[in-house]
């Protein structure tokens, strides 16, 4: 299965309603926190090439427009 950064986000938010009820022992709460951290890492790294990918395209626009004038 493929990364996805909706099914990530929603795997974060549900580690943050188990970890809030504080019912999971210490050693699930860390694994836990773990996951969590690699997924909003990798959101991250997804929205940042996504900017990076608009941002060209932007520039690319304005490109052709100054080219055009």
């Amino acid at each position: 299965m493929s990364w996805n950064y909706e099914d990530a986000v929603q795997e974060i938010e549900d580690i943050i309603q188990q970890l809030e009820t504080g019912t999971l022992p210490l050693e699930e709460v860390f694994r836990q926190f773990e996951v969590a951290v690699q997924q909003l890492q990798q959101c991250e790294t997804f929205l940042n090439q996504g900017q990076d990918r608009m941002t060209l395209l932007i520039e690319t626009l304005e490109d052709k427009n100054l080219g055009n004038g």
